[in-house]
């Protein structure tokens, strides 16, 4: 499967954004998609996820109570809308897309490009 992200920007503290990743090719029922971010510096961290049968989610306590991720079957698309946002949120946004029950990025074989979300104070 292959996966295309989008979205990404600059936005003040406080403020919304909505990143997209729309999956081509062989995807599967069984696939989990998720939300992963790297800052400079640091390891890439696990975000939020959704199972693609059932959409079912997990998120980082970081995250939890601002960032939604959600599905459109029917566009094969994920979605992360992101509010309330922080400066300790900036980072580059990657999607990935897996067949296993997992949270760690090196269970995940497919990846979009990232998209930097850059969060200003």
């Amino acid at each position: 499967v292959q996966l295309q992200a989008s979205g990404g920007g600059l936005v003040q503290a406080g403020g919304s954004l909505r990143l997209s990743c729309a999956a081509s090719g062989r995807a599967s029922s069984s696939f989990y998609m998720a939300w992963f971010r790297q800052a400079p510096g640091k390891e890439r961290e696990f975000v939020a996820r959704i199972a693609w049968s059932g959409g079912t989610t997990t998120y980082a306590d970081s995250v939890k109570g601002r960032f939604t991720i959600f599905r459109d079957t029917s566009r094969f698309t994920v979605y992360l809308q992101m509010n309330s946002l922080k400066p300790e949120d900036t980072a580059v946004y990657y999607c990935a897309a897996t067949t296993l029950d997992s949270r760690k990025y090196e269970n995940y074989a497919n990846w979009g490009q990232g998209t930097q979300v850059t969060v200003s104070s």
